[in-house]
């Protein structure tokens, strides 16, 4: 079905509940990726990463950067600078990073419209195409699209498109449930970087 026919896809819906349902009965995840960098007038990089993420705290670590949010801060670690910059949360910025949790819930919102485009086998697996386009003509992205394993109910890979033609493109590798994750393990210890130069942009 394609996307605009209706304002959403039904089949694409019950998916993304049942995906959802699933995530949402952890306690906590540990997923491990690899992450796709395409940009405009670049060889594609591709990185290793891992995202931890505890109700709405979450850590993303990859090469050059980190994001930690403990639910009211984050801190973004740029490792080649040695600097550590820290904000308030703003859950509604546009380029606000989607964890995989945060992906299965982006239906419940009025901001995009999805809907199922095509199947495709890969590594076995039957996986599902869900597209999701934003609603708002000024978002920077042009699309969203999730792959799904119905049969394992995860999903698989995540791209973003985005309007300046730059691609991410986020394959799942594993997903590690109900690890034992303290709440300090989201907040940034500057201690264990010494030397490490802190900006804080808190209001």
């Amino acid at each position: 079905m394609a996307i605009g026919q209706v304002n959403n896809d039904p089949e694409a819906k019950k998916i993304l509940e049942k995906l959802s349902k699933e995530y949402n009965s952890y306690a906590s995840m540990e997923v491990t990726f690899d992450l796709i960098l395409d940009l405009p007038d670049q060889s594609p990089e591709t990185q290793n990463g891992s995202v931890i993420q505890k109700g709405d705290k979450y850590v993303l670590d990859l090469k050059d950067q980190a994001i930690y949010c403990d639910g009211n801060y984050v801190w973004l670690h740029l490792k080649d600078n040695e600097e550590v910059q820290i904000n308030d949360i703003d859950e509604d910025a546009d380029d606000a990073f989607l964890t995989p949790k945060d992906m299965m819930t982006i239906y419940e919102s009025d901001d995009y419209t999805y809907g199922i485009t095509g199947t495709e086998k890969k590594d076995g697996k039957n996986l599902t195409l869900i597209e999701f386009k934003p609603n708002d003509p000024d978002s920077e992205y042009s699309k969203l699209r999730l792959t799904v394993d119905k049969k394992g109910n995860q999903m698989s890979s995540m791209h973003v498109f985005s309007k300046d033609g730059s691609r991410y493109t986020l394959i799942v590798k594993d997903i590690a449930k109900n690890k034992d994750f303290a709440d300090s393990d989201f907040v940034f210890d500057p201690k264990k970087f010494p030397g490490i130069h802190v900006e804080d942009l808190r209001l």
